[in-house]
């Protein structure tokens, strides 16, 4: 099959926060540059970004500061956290929040006096996220998008990136290797500087929060470009998912944090209020340690008639309720719920991933030529992201990403040849199926992704031990080569949806052995990773990060100790009266459950 070729100076993976943000800020940056945007859908109907409901975490009132921000972020994530990212994190939020409001258009919720209103989310010492209502992300992606239509931003719809292609002379990354989903035809993309901001969607898990097309494809393109992926074990799960039964896709879905924040009630099939019984703070306690709470509780007999807990509002005034979220309450009522006056079912749902690519505060990598910015990262969060903190990370790096390559980047010179090699290798994976008998295979396909609902919810879920780890190790090990015997039947490759569920699936399903075997060689619990088999979190001056690496076909772990650059365990950048404050709250020993 030929390979079509096509040259640009900057190749944007990905169309969420992080993409848009890294397009409008190169070409500001470098007007004359060529700038490229693929997406495996359509711009501005897909990515993460548009799907955030809570906000946006900043600080900006007199009272509140960027330390006490950090001091938060740190003391969430476990003191895992690259401090140098985080810090970047908190003290350029402010700068892109007013670029959201006062040169892109974004309308967000004032106070009677006019200032930005914030509104409180769990694991913070201070109210601080910004919100467009309760959708914030359609807010932030709507304006982005009409932002960089009005630019000379070439864009890719229904491409998916299948592989980064090295250059033939070793030297760093010469461009993607792209399919174009409309005709079935391969695309290689050569460019100057490459962003990879696909998000990570952590579809592999019964209950999730991402849209089907979500398929962690840029970290398993990282991951058989032989990068380091940081922390991969650590993929959060949202306390309150929408549970609205089976053959619903309203399954799943966030139930967003500010409901908790205003103060929402967990209650159990008993009505019980259970959560002071895990946490001093209740219902506001950081995700992961309400996530655990809701599990212990369903495992111990008090699940509600479809395996969750319940949501209740209602005691803080139907009227309100209706006024302040009014999204989720409209959701709640498409499903059949009263969440102003009545219960909601909830289950912890993977809503996202920590984990990812390591990567230095200018969003470079190891591979020259290759950035990244968003979801696709580690180290920013640690073991825990704070709610608000994610469409502040994606933004954040997003310009700092288009900051740099619009700077370095120079539209002269020759470009890259890239390895031939490795395009021939790329092409005969993905295109692998179509050689193969189908002997009833396709319609393996939903078996098989029932298979890794099942071992990642089950033995790589929420509570892990080594058993459940070695089991699910061999299992995803197995279910990988099922896929790679898969065919796909006929011959045709026009939006071929059946093969796009087969490239979702093995992407996947190699990004789910990363998350297995990092979760398998952290021996405690910290954050969203929470070894029943080590329950206590490890001392903290002592920290190591997990890398994890493809060598071949096998994986290959490392602990790395995390460098403490601003701040270390037990001291605080806080002046005595706000550490006070902040200590209140701090990061807790993970020793809760019988």
């Amino acid at each position: 099959m030929t390979v079509q070729t096509l040259t640009t100076d900057i190749l944007i993976l990905g169309a969420g926060g992080a993409g848009l943000f890294a397009a409008l800020h190169a070409k500001k940056a470098n007007p004359g540059l060529d700038v490229t945007i693929a997406v495996k859908g359509l711009l501005g109907k897909c990515g993460c970004t548009r799907m955030v409901q809570g906000g946006y975490n900043v600080a900006l009132s007199p009272e509140d500061s960027v330390e006490r921000h950090f001091m938060d972020t740190i003391e969430g994530g476990g003191w895992l956290n690259d401090q140098d990212l985080a810090w970047l994190l908190v003290e350029t939020a402010p700068k892109r929040i007013r670029e959201l409001e006062s040169e892109l258009g974004c309308f967000f919720d004032r106070n009677p006096d006019g200032t930005v209103h914030q509104k409180a989310f769990a694991g913070q010492t201070f109210d601080r996220t910004v919100h467009k209502g309760d959708l914030t992300g359609i807010e932030i992606i709507n304006r982005l998008s009409e932002q960089v239509w009005r630019r000379d931003v070439h864009r890719l719809e229904d491409h998916r990136a299948l592989d980064l292609i090295p250059s033939a002379d070793g030297s760093g990354l010469a461009g993607v290797l792209m399919l174009d989903m409309r005709t079935g035809e391969l695309l290689m993309v050569r460019a100057r500087a490459t962003l990879l901001a696909t998000g990570g969607g952590p579809t592999m898990y019964r209950y999730h929060t991402p849209s089907g097309d979500k398929s962690c494809d840029g970290l398993a393109m990282a991951l058989r470009a032989g990068l380091p992926l940081r922390d991969i074990e650590m993929v959060q799960f949202h306390p309150t998912g929408l549970l609205a039964g089976e053959g619903t896709r309203m399954t799943g879905t966030v139930l967003e944090e500010g409901l908790r924040g205003s103060g929402g009630w967990l209650t159990d099939s008993d009505n019980k209020r259970f959560m002071f019984d895990y946490d001093k703070r209740g219902e506001r306690a950081t995700r992961d340690i309400v996530s655990r709470s809701i599990m212990d509780r369903i495992r111990k007999g008090f699940a509600s008639p479809h395996g969750g807990v319940y949501i209740e509002m209602g005691h803080l005034g139907p009227e309100r309720v209706r006024r302040e979220f009014k999204g989720m309450v409209e959701r709640c009522a498409d499903c059949g719920f009263d969440l102003a006056a009545g219960r909601v079912e909830v289950i912890p749902t993977a809503h996202y991933m920590m984990g990812g690519v390591e990567f230095k505060p200018d969003c470079t990598t190891e591979l020259p030529g290759l950035y990244t910015a968003g979801e696709d990262t580690g180290g920013v969060h640690g073991a825990n992201r704070l709610g608000g903190n994610g469409v502040a990370n994606s933004t954040v790096f997003g310009g700092i990403a288009g900051d740099i390559m619009g700077a370095r980047t120079m539209a002269t010179g020759a470009l890259p040849d890239p390895d031939q090699a490795a395009i021939d290798a790329a092409r005969e994976r993905a295109f692998a199926p179509f050689g193969r008998p189908s002997g009833g295979k396709p319609g393996d396909l939903p078996e098989m992704r029932e298979r890794l609902y099942n071992i990642m919810w089950n033995d790589v879920g929420i509570l892990r031990t080594a058993e459940t780890l070695a089991r699910g190790t061999a299992a995803l090990e197995q279910l990988a080569r099922d896929i790679a015997d898969c065919g796909v039947a006929g011959d045709s490759r026009r939006y071929n949806l059946t093969w796009m569920d087969r490239l979702n699936l093995e992407n996947l399903t190699l990004v789910s052995r990363a998350i297995c075997a990092a979760a398998d060689s952290r021996r405690d619990s910290r954050g969203a990773h929470f070894r029943e088999d080590f329950p206590q979190t490890s001392d903290l001056a002592d920290s190591t990060y997990t890398s994890v690496r493809l060598g071949g076909d096998r994986l290959q772990v490392a602990s790395e100790k995390v460098a403490f650059t601003r701040v270390r365990p037990g001291e605080s950048l806080l002046v005595p009266a706000e550490d006070k404050k902040s200590r209140a709250s701090a990061y807790p020993a993970a020793a809760w459950f019988s």
